[in-house]
């Protein structure tokens, strides 16, 4: 039997295309107000500092609850009361969404275009994470072809259900879709799937982009 040829490269938002909160603190505390150093918890850059991403990562609490949390914290931090991650994310990151998105992804994003690889995403929280303003602020995701969000579909990875969804969006089976995401439980969820994934390194986009690229004989220029 022939291997299936990818036609497409499906993304997750928060950590691929963007960077992440743990990233920009700086940003965080500037646009609030704090004190640099006020945000200590790094999670995956620094696991030891951040116990209760040790706890998501072990399964004893969802990404959802881990970010609840963290959003609490920080809205008291500033004398507010926060009730979405939206608002955080909104308030963190001030009026520019361009500001956070990874300069990898920008550019293995257009590489992928260019080429004729059909793009999707795959996200857990999208809209709920980010507002849906944030989304149309940022011209990158014109590029992709579908969005699939649990914010609307309810169905979380690494529910199989997820990313079957983003396989019947694109009418395309799963083994030729690339799937990149940076939770593990999520790219194992995709193993199960039947998609050929990479497990997204937040800490080296370049090389993890580069690997996103590579099925398709294309590299990161």
């Amino acid at each position: 039997m022939s291997e299936v040829k990818p036609q497409a490269l499906v993304l997750d938002f928060g950590g691929v295309v963007t960077r992440t909160l743990f990233e920009t603190h700086g940003l965080t505390e500037h646009s609030l107000g704090l004190k640099p150093g006020t945000l200590d918890w790094r999670g995956p850059f620094d696991p030891a500092s951040d116990p209760l991403w040790c706890s998501m990562q072990a399964d004893e609490i969802s990404e959802r609850d881990y970010w609840k949390t963290r959003t609490r914290e920080v809205a008291q931090l500033v004398g507010e009361d926060w009730q979405d991650m939206s608002t955080f994310v909104q308030r963190a990151r001030g009026a520019d969404p361009q500001a956070v998105v990874r300069p990898q992804a920008e550019r293995a994003i257009h590489i992928a275009h260019e080429a004729g690889i059909r793009l999707a995403i795959l996200s857990n929280e999208l809209d709920l994470f980010y507002g849906k303003s944030f989304r149309e602020r940022l011209p990158l995701l014109e590029l992709f072809e579908t969005i699939v969000d649990a914010t609307y579909t309810k169905i979380l990875k690494p529910d199989a259900r997820a990313y079957a969804m983003v396989g019947e969006a694109l009418q395309l089976p799963l083994s030729a879709c690339v799937f990149v995401d940076d939770q593990k439980r999520n790219v194992d969820g995709a193993i199960a799937a039947g998609m050929p994934t990479v497990h997204f390194d937040v800490a080296r986009p370049a090389q993890s982009y580069a690997e996103a690229l590579s099925p398709f004989g294309l590299t990161l220029s």
